[in-house]
């Protein structure tokens, strides 16, 4: 995969670009302190579906305008969005809101940020709601219930994913490579 170093501001950020040149785009953000790699068996298996890969080494300090301005300097008008962990964080309120610059949002490992947690807590009560297709995959470090009550933030067709694995970029590659194929397509 091709690395490019992203300056937004006063921050930069290493992604890997890889894929044919269409105009379905797949943004991957990783879970805090993965590793560079984490989501390589997961882009190869999107390569061969005709999909552009765009996997963020990092999210330390990532937000809302720092992925735009990634997009925006990949020339990438138009994003399905990938993540898990903390990453998958940083998706949903990226994502949040008004149907716009993303078509579709697949993660891992988190619910809504505006839905009760594993703990009942909220981690962010004024996170948008979604208006896109969005796939939850509920993993040993998420609870079917809070994947579940998730859905009601997201005004999109919404799905829920069991996959009894720890880490899903790695252990079920496989699985993650199809939920985020199944959201790509357009039938």
């Amino acid at each position: 995969m091709k690395s490019r170093r992203i300056t937004v501001g006063d921050r930069a950020w290493t992604v890997r670009v890889d894929g044919p040149e269409t105009r379905h785009s797949v943004l991957l953000l990783p879970d805090a302190g993965d590793p560079v790699d984490v989501y390589d068996q997961v882009c190869a298996r999107l390569h061969n579906s005709d999909l552009r890969t765009i996997a963020v080494e990092s999210i330390e300090g990532l937000d809302g305008p720092a992925v735009h301005a990634i997009l925006d300097e990949l020339g990438v008008p138009y994003a399905n969005v990938a993540a898990r962990g903390a990453g998958a964080t940083v998706a949903w309120q990226v994502c949040s809101g008004a149907f716009g610059r993303f078509s579709s949002l697949i993660v891992a490992d988190r619910g809504h940020p505006a839905a009760p947690g594993a703990d009942g807590a909220v981690a962010d009560p004024a996170c948008r709601p979604m208006e896109l297709p969005v796939t939850v995959l509920v993993t040993k470090r998420l609870p079917r219930s809070v994947a579940d009550a998730s859905g009601r933030f997201v005004y999109g067709e919404f799905r829920v994913v069991e996959v009894d694995v720890e880490n899903v970029a790695t252990e079920a590659d496989h699985e993650l490579a199809t939920e985020i194929v199944l959201r790509t397509s357009l039938w």
